[in-house]
């Protein structure tokens, strides 16, 4: 017999905080309603944040859920643990460490926007001490990036007063331009920014022409204009896929590169890391000290407390895989995004379709297209029809000097396999057949 008690007495107060409290079972409960409503993180080929990780490391997050690494008092193991994540990832970079025990310069952030952020603020106040020291005026700076940058690019300006100045992109052509981008340098410009990685299409931009073309514009013009490359992505792709590309300090204007661990570095979110080239590329006044958390130390991130859980999910990941077996992953990424490539290139006698990644190694392993004619549905039709079989699979529109384009994409992350990936093309296929059914019905 149903319960004759009314629907307000059973359920929380959604938007306020209740008198009562809740039994801890009850709590969880209803939360784990709420939660049913959200797609499967599998089924998400959105994003880049890694889904799976070893039940081993979870064990021992999940343990460490307690632990602020901010207090290194408390916990100088987990410290110790992350200024080696730091020293690893920047030989990965080729930073200019001048011995094997050299102690490199970087943090730990909560992904790549803040190290981003950080980035940028270090360019600014280098740029701006240098002006100050020549008696030039220094109200007015601005960085050159791709109008393909990720949004996290376009905070950073707006938080820190930086003119945003963009290269365009054409039908054809979906990165910065070198050549376009060294053009709009000038005496207020405190960064170029290269992308290893476009959240677009997972191109990796030209960074070496990008560097040489900078030398000689600063030789020309007696400037001091460095690059960052936002690494979020390709940085833990391109040293395992293709190790002869020419992109990180090996260059000598690149002064810092972001990355994230929970793309590719195979973390859970959210973890980034921001490494600089040397000690003098971190302005002196953007490190504070401290003592009230037990003992002297030195912080320069923008939030104080953090979980120490993610940082050792990274260090998990770096000696549990080492360099053979980030190969290995990315390699496999690789080849399913070529699988799927071509899959989808062979639709419909192969016209229907016209891919926007690049393959073979020369980007992330991701996959973009879009329609190659005009159609009676676009799109977004295709990606509501995917979304019918779970497949959360994102349409959008890029930028370019010709007006938007309509694009879908899809993420190969370590838990969409083979099999999985052979369904999802059946699910495309299906759902190509099915629109062109209706486009056919619709018109008589």
């Amino acid at each position: 017999m149903y319960s004759s008690t009314h629907s307000e007495d059973i359920l929380p107060s959604l938007d306020e905080l209740r008198q009562e409290s809740l039994p801890a079972k009850e709590a969880a409960c209803f939360i784990q309603d709420d939660l049913l409503l959200d797609g499967n993180p599998a089924l998400n080929l959105a994003g880049f944040a890694n889904t799976f990780m070893e039940p081993e490391i979870e064990q021992l997050m999940t343990k460490n859920l307690p632990k602020n690494i901010t207090h290194v008092e408390a916990y100088p193991a987990s410290n110790a643990i992350e200024k080696r994540c730091i020293n690893i990832i920047a030989r990965l970079f080729n930073a200019p460490l001048e011995t094997p025990e050299s102690e490199a310069v970087g943090v730990s952030t909560l992904g790549s926007s803040e190290a981003i952020i950080l980035a940028v603020l270090a360019a600014k106040r280098r740029w701006q001490y240098s002006r100050e020291r020549n008696d030039q005026p220094y109200g007015k700076p601005n960085m050159i990036m791709s109008s393909t940058v990720h949004v996290c690019w376009k905070k950073a300006a707006r938080y820190l007063d930086i003119e945003q100045r963009y290269t365009t992109c054409s039908q054809e052509r979906y990165t910065l331009d070198p050549h376009e981008a060294v053009s709009l340098v000038d005496e207020d410009t405190i960064l170029v920014c290269a992308i290893l990685g476009s959240s677009y299409t997972g191109e990796y931009e030209n960074v070496a022409l990008l560097d040489q073309l900078l030398q000689e514009k600063n030789k020309e013009k007696n400037l001091s204009v460095g690059i960052h490359v936002d690494a979020a992505s390709g940085g833990f792709v391109a040293p395992f896929i293709c190790p002869e590309l020419i992109w990180d300090f090996r260059l000598p204007l690149v002064n810092s590169i972001n990355v994230s661990g929970h793309k590719y570095g195979l973390t859970y979110a959210a973890v980034g890391w921001g490494i600089w080239r040397s000690r003098g590329y971190l302005p002196s006044d953007l490190l504070f000290t401290l003592n009230y958390c037990g003992s002297v130390q030195t912080t320069c991130t923008l939030n104080f407390s953090k979980s120490a859980v993610h940082v050792l999910g990274q260090y998990y990941q770096l000696i549990r895989l080492g360099r053979y077996g980030y190969c290995e992953i990315m390699t496999s990424l690789t080849k399913i995004a070529a699988y799927l490539t071509s899959s989808i290139q062979e639709m419909s006698g192969g016209d229907k379709f016209v891919v926007m990644s690049r393959g073979q190694g020369q980007g992330l392993p991701i996959v973009a297209w879009r329609l190659r004619h005009s159609e009676r549905y676009d799109e977004y039709d295709i990606a509501r029809q995917l979304r019918l079989k779970g497949w959360i699979v994102p349409a959008f529109t890029l930028e370019t000097e010709s007006g938007e384009l309509k694009m879908l994409r899809v993420i190969i992350r370590v838990d969409l396999g083979w099999r999985r990936c052979a369904q999802l093309v059946q699910h495309l296929q299906s759902a190509m057949e099915s629109l062109d059914q209706r486009a056919d019905f619709a018109s008589g």
